[in-house]
């Protein structure tokens, strides 16, 4: 009888322990992506000029932004393919972020960029907000159309408006602040 007890006792610790592992490796795995994500802006000057808050919806991604210290009017405002961000000029962000290879701008018959978002509209004491949501992108891992890709992504306020056509970046002049986009 005591050789049972030993084995059902060794059997119970057994079972305990593996079930301890099994939530713990179930937890590291199905760990969510943060629904929404701080992302400071600097300038050509690689100063923070601002920052964008994105935030997962069920409709979309919501992209909010507040910056100061810019030229009065409208800006161009994209979502650029890298998550790279090297002052003056940032080239470095790569193109528009574009997984499904379609032209440039809202007015494109051919359709827009996953990246192409509205102008961002600058206040006469150079102050700047924006807030809208896009259906174009996601802030879920794995997915093509993913902000968060490997390498991430950026975004990019232009020295010009967007004209919402022209190919590839719709008139929108020099890219005058970006921010990394990264898990």
């Amino acid at each position: 009888m005591k050789p049972l007890k030993i084995l059902m006792s060794a059997s119970m610790i057994m079972l305990v322990i593996s079930g301890c592992q099994t939530v713990k490796q179930a937890a590291t795995i199905e760990a969510p992506t943060p629904a929404a994500f701080n992302v400071p802006l600097i300038s050509s000057a690689g100063q923070t000029i601002g920052g964008a808050k994105l935030t997962s919806l069920p409709e979309g991604v919501r992209i909010e932004v507040q910056v100061s210290g810019l030229k009065p009017g409208a800006h161009g405002l994209h979502f650029h393919e890298k998550a790279v961000c090297e002052a003056p000029n940032f080239d470095t962000a790569g193109a528009h972020f574009n997984p499904h290879k379609k032209q440039h701008g809202f007015k494109n018959p051919k359709g827009a960029h996953a990246g192409d978002l509205p102008n961002l509209i600058v206040d006469k004491q150079g102050n700047g907000k924006f807030d809208a949501i896009t259906k174009t992108v996601v802030l879920l891992p794995d997915k093509p159309d993913s902000l968060l890709k490997p390498g991430g992504t950026s975004i990019i306020i232009h020295e010009q408006e967007d004209d919402l056509l022209t190919d590839p970046t719709g008139n929108s002049g020099k890219r005058i602040a970006c921010g990394a986009v990264n898990n």
